[in-house]
């Protein structure tokens, strides 16, 4: 369905996050290896950092990212702590356009989606008015009830990973799917593995939450499905879903 990464730790260049490892996030849009439905994702990209102020900048196009010149001009120039990134592979009967690219955004919290939902027009009815209701929450794709869920929690008080967390087992109520879900609020990423699997690399000076390994380090690790990571300042916690 999808690619993406989080990423929390030291400032790097968007571009060494996305760009320059041997199989980083821009080949993945082409060439991923362990991709489990599509087989490429050209149906645009996205990517949120934080610098300077709570609320995340966000870059998204309706295009294959490797066509994006703007975008490979500013990688280089651009250095964050943290950020989330995605390539997409569209579901057919889903918006087409960048609104439906992730990372989805409102306030301090970016959030990305791997997967489907199994029946998102039933979910979509029963759950919808659950959600919370802003722009991000009202695209044409199954992600965006997702977003909005989690939102509704965090906007509630609710941790990160737990806003999250409670999204996927809201949703595995109401037809359920395959919902491997990526946020961030700028201290802090978090993921829920369920249905599309994720790797994990922590390093002296960062960690990575990605779709795939970025490179061939014998540190990356894959949680097991069903599984809760939570990164911050202190380190990585996993608790199941």
């Amino acid at each position: 369905m999808c690619r993406h990464l989080a990423y929390l730790g030291s400032q790097r260049t968007l571009s060494s996050l996305v760009v320059d490892r041997p199989h980083s996030l821009y080949e993945q849009s082409w060439a991923p290896v362990r991709q489990r439905h599509g087989t490429v994702n050209v149906d645009g990209f996205g990517v949120g950092w934080y610098v300077g102020r709570p609320a995340p900048v966000r870059y998204r196009r309706a295009q294959p990212i490797w066509t994006d010149a703007s975008f490979a001009s500013l990688a280089p120039t651009i250095a964050t702590t943290c950020a989330v990134a995605a390539v997409r592979s569209a579901t057919v009967g889903m918006s087409p356009d960048e609104s439906a690219a992730a990372p989805f955004t409102h306030d301090r919290w970016l959030f990305s989606h791997n997967g489907r939902l199994h029946d998102w027009a039933t979910a979509r009815k029963a759950l919808g008015p659950l959600a919370a209701d802003v722009p991000d929450t009202r695209v044409g794709v199954d992600s965006a009830l997702l977003f909005g869920l989690a939102l509704a929690g965090w906007q509630a008080g609710a941790p990160l990973a737990v806003g999250l967390a409670d999204a996927a087992r809201t949703v595995l109520d109401h037809g359920g799917g395959r919902l491997t879900m990526l946020a961030s609020d700028g201290a802090s990423i978090a993921a829920v593995v369920a249905g599309e699997p994720m790797h994990v690399l922590v390093e002296a000076d960062g960690t990575t939450i990605a779709s795939e390994p970025h490179d061939d380090d014998p540190d990356w690790r894959e949680p097991a499905d069903g599984t809760v990571l939570h990164v911050d300042a202190e380190g990585v916690t996993e608790t199941p879903l």
